[in-house]
């Protein structure tokens, strides 16, 4: 199912629940989700969308707008502010502050470049001053919604979310220390955190940071 406005296919993905009513809103991927009751029957939920079209074209707009504005002040590096100049390159010119690419394509490949060789050397940072007998893990990256890090002990991986590479190195540093105390602690008991703090000693002011 879907609804089409100014000549776009926006997807509508229904998920059934033991509600009383019916819900509809869009997320920052421009999703028509609509939440309802069982009952529901597909063509009840289209004259639903179509009763309600305007306002859904009003909560995609908006969504839009929100997606642009996030897309403009999320350009940093390491915790700085990247300013983005877009030319004809054929890679990347980085001088400090400033970073001259030709396209968003470019840009997602010159943080993953950056991503590996910075976590490379943080983690080699953290991993060394570690007191416990830890494996050295394989470094793995990936963009990720609601994580900042994973800790595999199957195959002693530590996975770091891509963003990482726009926050403070302070941020980065917690979050290795935080996987790899998972090595000493696979759990997030008192044990664990003071594992946590002996590496990390300002980790909760750090941690609300990462909530921001």
């Amino acid at each position: 199912m879907y609804l089409d406005y100014n000549g776009i296919k926006y997807n509508v993905l229904v998920t059934k629940k033991n509600n009383k009513n019916l819900y509809i809103r869009v997320d920052d991927e421009l999703n028509i989700k609509v939440t309802c009751p069982y009952f529901y029957t597909s063509k009840m939920i289209s004259k639903v969308l179509k009763d309600n079209v305007t306002s859904i074209y009003n909560m995609i707009d908006k969504q839009i707008s929100k997606n642009d504005l996030n897309k403009q002040n999320n350009n940093s590096y390491l915790g700085n502010e990247l300013n983005i100049i877009y030319k004809n390159v054929k890679k990347p010119v980085y001088d400090g502050n400033t970073l001259i690419i030709e396209n968003e394509n470019m840009l997602l490949k010159w943080y993953k470049n950056m991503a590996k060789e910075v976590f490379k050397i943080y983690l080699d940072e953290a991993y060394y001053v570690f007191d416990e007998k830890i494996p050295y893990p394989k470094l793995k990256i990936r963009q990720m919604k609601t994580r900042w890090g994973v800790c595999n002990r199957k195959d002693n991986s530590v996975t770091l979310n891509l963003e990482l590479i726009k926050k403070d190195k302070s941020c980065l540093n917690y979050v290795i220390v935080h996987e790899l105390s998972h090595f000493v602690h696979f759990n997030h008991s008192k044990e664990f955190w003071c594992t946590v703090e002996k590496y990390c000693p300002d980790y909760k002011s750090v941690r609300k940071e990462l909530k921001k």
